[in-house]
């Protein structure tokens, strides 16, 4: 299945280019706040399953186009970000360090946003705002201490991410921390769909310019290993999102730009990115020499 949300809160399911609203469904209050109906949904599936089953049969549809499409998980515990996890992108940062030793970092969910909602850049000059082409896995039931062997039952399903990030030396969280510096969509496809993860083409275009293209086969640390890295530290809980780490070709964007993100089997979306006010702060003062090492 393909679960996503759209409009103010509401849940459906998408089946080619029509979506299905599964929202009363879910027993999901879609002015709700937190906004954790998705979340219930992903932690109770196996009982919701047949009736969204059955509603793809027998519900009425509305044309994909017609809606916005959001982050289909907005209130997840945690986004669990892997850094330098392609051998090609850390040479390409002059990173010396690599996911297997490094660890990984969290981003907040207020930097959560979906496929119909923009990119809104800070205004920052002197500094460049690139892109980061990801897979997401979104983890499925509360889990702690698992075995390598066990990822396959901690996950749900997938979606394409974009993580953003000012360019610069000062501590990766806080760059990477924007509202709408996340985006993640443009829905879930569930694990069944996607089957094994391990050779996943992912591509990236700004505009019309292919910039990233990489498989998952080349991950330094696989999604297994991610997962059980991740579940010794911390508990995972149902919506939990991990971030798979970015392949080479990063590179900067501006207002105006679209940025399309695709993952075979997954999805893809299409992002555009707005000048946006405020967000200056002392920290990002002084301009950012591109010529030493990004980080």
């Amino acid at each position: 299945m393909k679960i996503a949300c759209f409009d103010e809160g509401r849940i459906g399911l998408v089946d080619g280019d029509e979506i299905v609203d599964v929202t009363t469904l879910c027993e999901h209050d879609p002015g709700a706040w937190p906004p954790v109906g998705p979340t219930r949904l992903i932690a109770e599936f196996g009982r919701y399953r047949p009736r969204l089953s059955q509603a793809l049969e027998r519900s009425p549809r509305r044309p994909l186009a017609g809606v916005t499409l959001r982050t289909p998980v907005p209130w997840p515990n945690k986004v669990i970000a892997y850094p330098v996890n392609y051998h090609a992108h850390g040479r390409e940062m002059q990173a010396g360090y690599r996911a297997t030793l490094q660890g990984f970092f969290l981003k907040p969910n207020s930097s959560l946003s979906g496929a119909g909602e923009p990119i809104v850049l800070p205004d920052l000059p002197g500094r460049e705002v690139h892109h980061e082409c990801e897979l997401a896995v979104v983890i499925g039931r509360q889990v702690r201490n698992i075995a390598r062997d066990e990822w396959r039952d901690a996950v749900f399903g997938y979606a394409c991410l974009l993580d953003m990030v000012v360019r610069g030396k000062e501590e990766r969280v806080f760059r990477k921390a924007y509202d709408s510096f996340c985006p993640v969509g443009p829905w879930i496809t569930t694990a069944d769909e996607v089957g094994d993860p391990s050779a996943l083409q992912a591509r990236l275009w700004v505009n019309d310019e292919l910039r990233q293209d990489a498989n998952t086969r080349d991950l330094v640390l696989d999604i297994p290993g991610m997962v059980e890295m991740a579940a010794s530290v911390m508990t995972l809980y149902p919506g939990d999102i991990i971030a798979t780490g970015t392949p080479e070709g990063v590179g900067p964007v501006q207002a105006g730009d679209r940025v399309r993100i695709r993952i075979e089997r997954v999805g893809e979306m299409t992002v555009h990115v707005v000048q946006g006010r405020g967000g200056r702060n002392a920290p990002l003062e002084q301009p950012y020499d591109l010529k030493i090492v990004k980080q």
